[in-house]
C-alpha cells in the first residue's frame, strides 16, 4: 500500500526557506558544478587534509601535471581552492571551510563502508 505524502506543515521547513534564497542556490550549484569531475573530487579530498604542492597532487592521483593543473585552475576559478608560491613550487589549499564540509560529507555518503 503506497504511503501518503506528508502534509507540508510537517515537512522540514528549511527546504522551503532555501527555495527563496536564489543567491545561495546559485552558489551551491556552481560549487557542485566545479566538483563534477572525479579527478577534482580526488584533488579536493587530498587538499582537505592540508595544502599540497602540485607535484605531490600529481603523484597522489596518478595523472599528468598538465591534467592536474587544468583541474586545479577550474577549482581555483570557482574559489574552491587557493594557491601560494614558495620558490618554484606552487602549493594549493582549501581556504573555505564550507568546501571542507562538502568534501567530508561526500566522503561520508559515498566512501563509508
Amino acid at each position: 500500500m503506497p504511503t501518503k505524502p506528508k502534509p507540508r506543515e510537517t515537512m522540514n521547513t528549511d527546504i522551503f526557506d532555501l527555495i527563496g534564497k536564489s543567491q545561495q542556490i546559485e552558489e551551491a550549484a556552481m560549487a557542485m558544478q566545479a566538483m563534477s569531475h572525479p579527478l577534482r573530487i580526488k584533488i579536493l579530498c587530498l587538499l582537505s587534509s592540508g595544502e599540497m604542492a602540485v607535484q605531490d597532487i600529481v603523484e597522489a592521483v596518478g595523472t599528468t601535471q598538465g591534467n592536474v593543473s587544468q583541474h586545479l585552475a577550474i577549482l581555483k576559478a570557482n574559489t574552491m581552492v587557493a594557491s601560494r608560491a614558495a620558490g618554484k613550487q606552487i602549493f594549493y589549499y582549501i581556504d573555505d571551510k564550507r568546501v571542507v564540509k562538502i568534501v567530508a560529507m561526500t566522503r561520508d555518503v559515498f566512501c563509508s563502508s
